[in-house]
């Protein structure tokens, strides 16, 4: 079996088919029957019926086959004399009712070969208008296919009222292309199988080496895009009929696949899903391959609608944001549907209860995400911020202003919520945006990045956000550095080193993995590990210390920060208050791993290394001997994330909360509250543990960088002659 294409599995649970045979698959170069290809063809079929699948043929060549035998039968039948005169063009519809009955009796003799019955029923476009012809159609139909029998159409050129069978396109259907895809609406097919004499539809002339196959037609972007070469040696249309009736189709709900009739095995391949031919699907533009849909236009789009984005006004932008709100509220139904879609199949697949409690959407949460939005919405703006005035000379003033970074790249891990938020702060800081989702979260994404572009206003466009489906395609986006100004890859350590080692656009990381360090000046790398250290000083209130515990560990164990490891001071080990706690949090169901000194204390398992983040109901416990020890632990085994001290000893307060270096440090306070939302960021993209560009939570103001505005009245350097420089700071006005 070749390559299966997971986004045509839906392909394994096909049932009715109906099946167009064009013209150039039926017969030769020189007119004739391709005997072989349509005895091959009429075992596929065959094989088809006997496992089950209801098979509606909808086959061209009659009037081609016509035209072959009433030439050769007028050759025959003229004198020399006759030969040298000039040949008047052959009727087309007598060719026609010729054609069509030599068409039937080879498919009756080859069926037959079989042990297959076939059934032949010729329509014309204006049977189509009448309800009862469309009824009795579809009993016809039914009952035929119930009895294994093949019903074989065909438009009934010799009495059609066209002007000429290859002339008129007017009317419901225009040729046997637009048939097929009628049939397969009026009679309700799963797929609709156009075979062609080409692998399926190209970019440009088959025949032309810089044309590509295209796997999946996405009509937003090909239809403008693709040059048609001439029509097919014979038959009506071409590829460009195809394509017309395809994309009826499947828009109207009904897939398509364009693919090669000259092919071994071709209908075979087709069901099994294998990437053959061209699929045409209503749904192709939330899962088709990001590659097809060209990386390097997307990132264009995004750039260009977040110029437009930034020339609005303030109240403008918040207004984008608030429609958004109001929208994921409006959808959240449609949401939850695909979101459950998801967690079942990751339930099904076995995932870890971490992941699917990352990546469940229930409705408090819908409306949560939905409220953030606002909250961010209402901050203000900003953008085009003045955070440096100066006056270098007499009347030439320098500002330092606030500007968006540009177009911004995320691969994102498995929360579906995450989305929202990095899309949201990408539009209040005036960011173009790449999305990259989980394949865990793939129809929660695409639901979500769907209801997200449509409240844009097409005066800045959807195209300002732009959803990538294949983590295989990240390559080709990484060679973009001349369209896309950051990175920022949220998962496994090795997924941000592969991005790093593999792009010259400045990269933000969100790592899971200790092992990461600056390479290169002007890489930006930042990894959140959350291993988020709680110490508990001898000074501690332990009623405070055992509500804060139980938080930092029990309010969402998967989150970055929450509490991984628990520093005793060895002072609590022999206390009551001390022992509560340890049974709280086993009642709790949190599983407990220790240090060398803990694990012997409390006969518990011992760690391997304290350098753990179990994103689970578990956690390290460790004692030390004071704040200096805790110190040094942290410093040592942690990830400068987020950190807390449970003490009342102002002192030792002071001593940690002045010496740990991490990105965000706690006195009485649950390591959760580390979040953009909690600190009034309104959202965030992630948790920077660098020192560079941003740190903590990276909400609006990290994916901002400044600009110089200088004005002036006409000054010139000139050797910095006459020119005297003041550099004096100005006030901003507010």
């Amino acid at each position: 079996m070749g390559d299966v294409d997971s986004s045509r599995a839906f392909l394994r649970d096909v049932k009715r088919i109906v099946l167009k045979v064009g013209t150039a698959v039926v017969t030769r170069n020189d007119g004739r029957i391709a005997l072989g290809r349509l005895g091959a063809l009429c075992e596929q079929l065959k094989e088809l019926n006997t496992q089950g699948y209801e098979v509606i043929l909808v086959s061209s060549g009659a009037v081609g086959l016509g035209r072959q035998r009433l030439r050769y039968r007028k050759l025959i039948n003229s004198s020399f004399a006759d030969l040298q005169k000039p040949q008047a063009e052959l009727d087309g519809k007598a060719c026609a009712a010729v054609g069509q009955n030599s068409l039937m009796a080879l498919y009756d003799t080859l069926f037959s070969q079989l042990d297959v019955s076939s059934a032949q029923l010729l329509v014309t476009d204006s049977d189509f208008r009448d309800k009862d012809f469309r009824r009795q159609l579809n009993d016809t139909v039914k009952s035929l296919l119930s009895l294994k029998v093949v019903p074989i159409f065909n438009e009934n050129d010799a009495v059609s009222t066209r002007r000429a069978p290859y002339e008129d396109s007017s009317g419901i259907f225009w040729d046997n292309d637009s048939l097929a895809a009628l049939l397969a609406l009026e009679l309700k097919a799963d797929l609709l199988v156009l075979l062609s004499d080409v692998e399926g539809l190209y970019s440009g002339p088959p025949s032309d080496p810089r044309s590509k196959l295209i796997h999946t037609y996405i009509k937003e972007k090909h239809q403008t895009e693709i040059t048609f070469g001439d029509k097919s040696r014979v038959g009506r249309g071409g590829m460009t009929a195809k394509v017309k009736a395809a994309v009826n189709a499947a828009y109207a709900g009904i897939p398509v696949i364009i693919t090669s009739g000259f092919a071994p095995e071709c209908l075979t391949k087709v069901l099994q899903g294998q990437r053959i031919g061209t699929l045409f699907h209503q749904d192709a533009h939330l899962w088709c391959s990001f590659k097809e849909v060209d990386a390097r236009g997307m990132a264009i789009a995004a750039r260009e609608s977040s110029r437009r984005l930034q020339a609005m006004t303030s109240e403008q932008r918040k207004k984008i944001l608030l429609d958004i709100a109001d929208a994921i509220e409006a959808n959240a139904k449609k949401i939850i549907v695909e979101n459950e879609a998801d967690v079942s199949a990751a339930q099904q697949v076995g995932y870890e209860k971490s992941l699917i409690s990352r990546l469940a959407l229930k409705s408090g949460k819908i409306t949560s995400l939905a409220n953030s939005v606002r909250v961010l919405a209402n901050m203000e703006d900003p953008i085009g911020h003045v955070l440096k005035k100066t006056e270098l000379a007499d009347g030439l003033v320098l500002e330092k202003t606030s500007s968006p970074l540009g177009v911004l790249l995320i691969v994102f891990e498995s929360r579906p919520d995450a989305l929202v938020q990095i899309a949201s702060l990408a539009i209040r800081s005036g960011n173009g945006l790449l999305l990259k989702g989980g394949k865990e979260a793939r129809r929660s994404n695409a639901i979500l990045h769907k209801v997200i572009t449509e409240a844009i206003p097409e005066s800045v466009g959807g195209k300002l956000i732009g959803l990538v489906t294949s983590r295989e395609e990240i390559p080709d986006l990484l060679k973009l550095d001349d369209v896309i100004d950051l990175v920022i890859p949220r998962g496994s350590n090795k997924l941000v080193s592969q991005i790093k080692n593999s792009t010259k656009i400045p990269v933000l990381g969100h790592a899971e993995d200790e092992d990461i360090h600056f390479s290169e000046p002007t890489r930006i790398v930042w990894y959140v590990d959350g291993i988020c250290h709680l110490y508990v000083d001898k000074s501690a209130n332990m009623d405070m210390a055992k509500r804060i515990v139980l938080d930092a560990k029990l309010d969402y164990p998967a989150a970055c920060n929450a509490m991984e490891t628990l520093l005793v001071h060895k002072d609590l080990v022999h206390t009551i208050l001390f022992s509560d706690l340890i049974v709280d949090l086993r009642s709790e169901g949190v599983t407990l791993y220790g240090g060398p000194r803990a694990s012997a204390l409390l006969n518990i398992p011992e760690v391997h290394s304290f350098h753990l983040e179990y994103s689970s109901l578990a956690c390290t416990i460790e004692l030390v001997d004071d704040v200096h020890a805790a110190i040094d632990h942290i410093h040592e085994h942690g990830s400068a994330h987020t950190d807390c001290i449970i003490a009342e000893d102002q002192e030792v307060v002071d001593l940690f909360l002045g010496q740990v270096d991490s990105a965000a440090v706690f006195h009485n306070a649950s390591t959760r509250f580390c979040d953009g939302a909690r600190f009034g960021l309104g959202a965030e993209v992630g948790i920077s543990t660098s020192r560079i560009h941003a740190r903590g939570p990276v909400g609006v103001e990290g994916l901002l960088t400044t600009r110089w505005i200088l004005r002036g009245s006409g000054q010139v350097v000139n050797g910095d002659k006459g020119i005297t420089y003041t550099h004096k700071d100005l006030p901003i006005e507010p």
